[in-house]
């Protein structure tokens, strides 16, 4: 017998046996082959895995108090005092049995959101209802929220549907309407054939690129002269906006028109065009409400705004979360009941407050907001 060899051959089988128990041997806890998926992080530690589906919570029972939280993209911006304004009306309408927490970032920070979303889930509300600024980063808190109980909702700007498993998204007007009227405004004051720019908010507002896809739809079916020569994203930021502008037109001599697709970017777009004095040679078109457009609209600096009653969508969201928080808001139902807005239309998973509006001279002065 060959001692030394067997020896050897021992030792190796032994080390073999013990980096496989070390690096390759299944963890008593956890079988092989069924690793966890990374949790996602939310800025107060890891939250809940996504799960592939979600269950809504149970109905908040009749005569208890439904706690709904509203977080906006950011506070301090017209478009959502607007929309404050209408939530905390619908509040009091529903009454005492309607508790409404009004509050958002200070900036366009998903980051912020998802802190805040995780904040409310952790003090209980019955209702968190986000116009996101971002639709992954939100999917994960808000989906936590759900599996602790929680009803979630979105508005103006929707999360990701599957990884968020939030119920419903209130749309200000369906994405195509607003999409095409843009484009439709756009070729009827600066032409057919122009050439434009858009200046937007965010690289990730997910209502904003929906816009933008049915722009081009509308222009490549309808308009196909026209040619998209840039697209900014300088933020939800009035200066930085308009900065965006003024370097566009400078770039582009040719430009005939200019889009400013968000309320913080079409007061900077136009205000940009009004400094170069070139209000007969470029069209600004874009979305914002029309309190902060009325000046330019009514010295014809512009022809017209685009929006919707901002007002009426913070009312529509709330009465659409006090619905769902006692179950009758549903899915599959094809209508739901808000106040003074009547029968609002639910198709599929989306609230639609209605078409959007056009602000000219003649009705500008009718609308606070």
């Amino acid at each position: 017998m060959n001692t030394p060899r067997i020896a050897r051959a021992a030792a190796v089988l032994a080390a073999c046996v013990l980096v496989w128990c070390v690096v390759g041997c299944p963890k008593t806890d956890q079988p092989a082959g069924n690793e966890p998926s990374p949790a996602k992080t939310s800025g107060k530690g890891p939250v809940e895995p996504v799960q592939p589906s979600a269950k809504l919570p149970d109905p908040v029972p009749e005569g208890q108090t439904v706690r709904i939280a509203m977080i906006p993209k950011l506070i301090g911006i017209d478009f959502f005092r607007a929309c404050q304004k209408g939530a905390e009306e619908a509040a009091k309408e529903i009454g005492a049995g309607c508790e409404l927490k009004y509050d958002g970032p200070t900036e366009a920070a998903a980051e912020r959101q998802v802190q805040m979303i995780d904040g409310f889930v952790d003090q209980n509300y019955s209702v968190v209802a986000v116009a996101c600024n971002d639709p992954d980063n939100v999917s994960a808190s808000l989906r936590k929220a759900l599996n602790a109980g929680i009803f979630t909702l979105t508005w103006d700007s929707d999360a990701n549907p599957e990884s968020s498993g939030r119920p419903f998204f209130v749309s200000q007007a369906r994405p195509k309407d607003i999409g095409y009227a843009l484009m439709d405004e756009m070729a009827r004051q600066a032409g057919e054939d122009a050439a434009y720019a858009i200046v937007s908010g965010t690289h990730t507002a997910a209502n904003q690129l929906i816009w933008r896809q049915f722009m081009k739809e509308r222009r490549e079916a309808k308009y196909p002269k026209m040619k998209e020569l840039a697209v900014e994203h300088p933020g939800e930021d009035q200066a930085k906006a308009t900065q965006a502008a003024e370097a566009l037109i400078k770039r582009y001599p040719e430009m005939k028109g200019i889009f400013g697709i968000t309320s913080v970017a079409f007061p900077a777009v136009t205000e940009a065009v009004v400094r170069a004095g070139k209000q007969k040679q470029i069209k600004a078109v874009g979305l914002a409400t029309p309190k902060a457009m009325k000046d330019y609209v009514l010295k014809g600096d512009i022809e017209s705004v685009i929006l919707w009653n901002a007002v009426d969508l913070g009312y529509l969201t709330v009465y659409a979360s006090y619905a769902l928080a006692h179950g009758t808001l549903k899915p599959g139902d094809t209508k739901l009941a808000a106040g003074r807005l009547g029968e609002v239309a639910v198709e599929g998973d989306q609230i639609v407050l209605g078409p959007p509006l056009v602000f000219t001279k003649e009705n500008i002065e009718q609308y606070d907001f």
